[in-house]
C-alpha cells in the first residue's frame, strides 16, 4: 500500500475550490503550478493548496475526494478553516 493524499486548492483571492487527488503530492502540486496538467486549474490560476488528507491508499483517498466533491462550497471552507484558519499556503 501507499500513502495517497486528497487535497484543495485555491487560487491567490480563494474563491475557487478544487478538490484532488494524488499518491505523489509535490509532483502533482508541481504540475499544477506549470500548469501542466488540468484545464481546470490552469484556466482559474489555482496554485495554493489550502487542504490536505493523509490516507492509507489510494482507493480510500479516491472515496475520500469524491465525499468531498459532494459537500457544498460552504462545508468545504469549514472542513479547510477546520485546519487551516487563515488559508495559509500548505506546500512550498
Amino acid at each position: 500500500m501507499r500513502i495517497s493524499y486528497v487535497y484543495i486548492l485555491t487560487n491567490k483571492d480563494n474563491n475557487v475550490l478544487y478538490t484532488g487527488v494524488t499518491s505523489n503530492l509535490s509532483q502533482r502540486i508541481s504540475e499544477h503550478r506549470a500548469k501542466s496538467k488540468g484545464e481546470f486549474s490552469a484556466r482559474y490560476n489555482l496554485c495554493k493548496v489550502v487542504y490536505i488528507e493523509e490516507l492509507p491508499d489510494i482507493m480510500s483517498a479516491i472515496a475520500r475526494e469524491k465525499a468531498i466533491k459532494m459537500l457544498s462550497r460552504a462545508r468545504k471552507i469549514q472542513l479547510i478553516e477546520r485546519v487551516n484558519p487563515f488559508w495559509k499556503e500548505l506546500v512550498e
